[in-house]
This record gives structure tokens, C-alpha cells and sequence, in this order.
């Protein structure tokens, strides 16, 4: 299930995204949130968001919220 609404994440916020290439396969990458790409307070299939390294997908799972 998708995380739909924007201020349910922040910048440095550990999550799991589904990239464009792995949207079938369901594979989930973990990281933490450096860039929220989404610019709408809701989107049905999850917010976008790119990670620290480049990585962007749509968040499926907040993990916790980092302290920087």
C-alpha cells in the first residue's frame, strides 16, 4: 500500500520505494529521503520522492525518521 500523502514524509526519512522499473515486480528499495518530487498534497499511487544517491520511486514504506 502506497504512501499517499505528501506530509506523512520529510527529508531524512528512512523509507522503501518502488522504482518505475520495478513497479511489477513489487521490489522495494530502502533509503533515505533527500528530495520530495511530488508537489500535490496527494497522489494515488505514492508520493515520489529521490533518495540520497540518485535513486526515485514512489515511497511503499516509512521506516523511521533520521536524526540530522
Amino acid at each position: 500500500m502506497p504512501i499517499t500523502k505528501r506530509d506523512q514524509i520529510q527529508i531524512g526519512t528512512s523509507v522503501q520505494v518502488v522504482q518505475k522499473q520495478d513497479q511489477r515486480s513489487g521490489k522495494l528499495t530502502q533509503g533515505i529521503v533527500s528530495r520530495i518530487l511530488t508537489n500535490s498534497h496527494n497522489h494515488p499511487r505514492g508520493i515520489k520522492v529521490m533518495l540520497e544517491g540518485g535513486i526515485v520511486g514512489r515511497v511503499m514504506v516509512i521506516d523511521s525518521i533520521s536524526n540530522k
